[in-house]
């Protein structure tokens, strides 16, 4: 069941060409449900956070809840495009989600992707607001989501246009090993590592970066167990198809590692 009612929220129309496809999905696949994470008002308009959530096949067990947003920086597009062809490709092979509850929010700055800027209509950066008492909608919004969505894994999908090359951040040697390393391989083949041993004014190995900024979309600093938390760049000057093909491949290897890993563990 869609729960979005296209004809009656008033969005302006380059937010439905981002949403319909979406809504297209949740029509069409019985396993894709259609929700909302919060609404606000911006001068005058009411603006909408979108969550849609994947069922994959039932494995016996709980399923494993995965996150993943993207347009958290409203000129960074190519990340809701990967989520529309990973959803795409889910609705038709089922079985490469089996035993997840993937939760999607294409769209976390809608203010600013209207806009065309990184920032919200406010002329905040969202992404250094997370977990500091931020008063803007959109990030009370997240936080509420990150805190209630009981998330194994977080995923945020960023493009970078300093960046010649993908590069990618997680917290710890296990998860870069066992996760993040492999997807970014799986998506060099779409396109290349960033090599450089600085990048984004970080440390990097391999396309790994060993920190970030403070305040970036995460799960609760004292949120115990802490669910994986990994952070994909693109670099933003090559297509949006090419960067959307690129994150996908990450994406269907990271849900396989992840798969992967949870069982190793579970048998130690």
């Amino acid at each position: 069941m869609v729960m979005l009612n296209q004809t009656n929220l008033g969005y302006p129309h380059k937010l439905r060409r981002l949403y319909w496809p979406f809504l297209a999905l949740a029509e069409d696949c019985r396993r894709i449900i259609g929700t909302v994470a919060g609404a606000f008002e911006s001068e005058g308009k009411r603006y909408t956070i979108p969550r849609f959530v994947f069922l994959g096949p039932d494995k016996g067990a709980p399923p494993l809840r995965v996150g993943f947003f993207a347009l958290v920086h409203g000129d960074e597009p190519a990340g809701a495009l990967a989520l529309q062809y990973l959803l795409t490709e889910l609705s038709d092979h089922p079985e490469l989600a089996v035993g997840y509850e993937l939760v999607v929010y294409p769209l976390c700055n809608p203010t600013g992707y209207e806009d065309s800027t990184r920032h919200n209509r406010a002329g905040r950066d969202l992404n250094r607001e997370f977990w500091s008492d931020s008063t803007h909608p959109e990030v009370r919004i997240m936080e509420e989501e990150l805190c209630t969505q009981h998330f194994d894994g977080v995923v945020a999908l960023h493009a970078d246009d300093t960046s010649d090359g993908l590069y990618g951040y997680s917290q710890g040697r296990l998860l870069n090993e066992q996760l993040l390393w492999p997807a970014l391989r799986a998506s060099a083949s779409v396109l290349p590592l960033n090599e450089q041993q600085v990048i984004d004014g970080f440390a990097g190995h391999e396309g790994v970066i060993c920190d970030c900024y403070r305040g970036i979309l995460a799960p609760p600093p004292h949120l115990q167990p802490r669910p994986f938390e990994i952070i994909f760049e693109t670099p933003a000057r090559v297509s949006l198809a090419q960067q959307a093909e690129a994150t996908c491949c990450a994406l269907r290897s990271l849900l396989a590692d992840y798969r992967g890993f949870i069982a190793y563990a579970q048998n130690l």
